[in-house]
């Protein structure tokens, strides 16, 4: 089955969209020819952001600029959005993580994961549900991780987090299964979005390279295997990963990713000494 065009009044909702592969979702969209909405934090670029794929693509992009880890946040800006406009698509792409001991993270580091990940695409897709319901067809996705398939040692929070989403999905689309709704989970594997985060990936090894891809391709194999109705979404390189990760009996998974992600750690502090 392939894409569905909705009317010139219906929207892809985007979270955490001005970076990353969120911005590459917003940009994957609009060259479609889909208007969007998208969120992430002041400051972040989404006003410029709105008014280049405005002016590359020719479709609208409107802009909200807030914290989606505070829960009131996410309550104004979805009533809002229901308020003005029809929406066809909604990606919770927004999510956070790092690496650091548990014993040296602090409250607001944690909380900043479990509200970020967890909370705000729960509440919002509970709040937008009936503005898609609306819809002649319509779409959820979220984005999870490959890290949701197992444990991990100093970075515990994170692959939990993506775990939620994981289970939180699959149930959500079972839900509505004969519904208007099609909704659908994808696993990134490790992406260059940022300086940090490709430094970070080289730390890791031989498990940060695995199915590495760019923003960019992860978005445009999303979106297409969405408008297909592929509830979970396994990408290219990640499909090996994946069958490796179910083979491997999960005390020896904990242990292999946990010491890749100790060797970063490790590597860190040498070097701000």
């Amino acid at each position: 089955m392939g894409e569905i065009r909705e009317g010139n009044e219906s929207y892809a909702l985007v979270t955490g969209a001005a970076g990353g592969l969120g911005r590459a979702f917003a940009e994957e969209l609009a060259g479609r020819g889909y208007d969007t909405i998208l969120t992430d934090l002041p400051g972040t670029g989404l006003p410029q952001l709105c008014s280049d794929i405005t002016a590359q693509y020719g479709t609208r992009a409107i802009y909200y600029e807030t914290d989606l880890t505070d829960i009131d946040n996410v309550i104004t800006v979805a009533k809002d959005i229901n308020s003005r406009y029809n929406l066809f698509l909604l990606i919770n792409n927004a999510g956070v993580g790092g690496t650091r001991r548990f014993g040296d993270a602090s409250i607001d580091y944690i909380n900043n994961i479990v509200q970020l990940n967890v909370m705000a695409p729960t509440i919002l897709t509970k709040m937008v549900l009936p503005n898609l319901q609306r819809q002649q067809r319509s779409y959820i996705l979220n984005v999870s991780s490959m890290a949701a398939f197992t444990p991990i040692a100093f970075k515990t929070a994170y692959p939990a987090s993506k775990a939620y989403i994981h289970y939180f999905t699959m149930g959500l689309g079972e839900e509505y299964r004969r519904s208007n709704i099609s909704i659908s989970v994808v696993y990134p594997g490790p992406m260059k979005t940022n300086p940090e985060i490709t430094e970070r990936i080289k730390r890791h090894g031989f498990f940060g390279k695995v199915g590495l891809l760019s923003p960019g391709r992860v978005a445009s194999l999303s979106i297409r295997q969405l408008f297909n109705r592929t509830p979970l979404i396994m990408l290219d390189g990640n499909r090996l990963t994946w069958f490796v990760m179910k083979l491997l009996p999960m005390r020896i998974r904990l242990s292999l990713f946990s010491r890749a992600v100790k060797r970063e750690l490790r590597k860190r502090s040498d070097s701000d000494e």
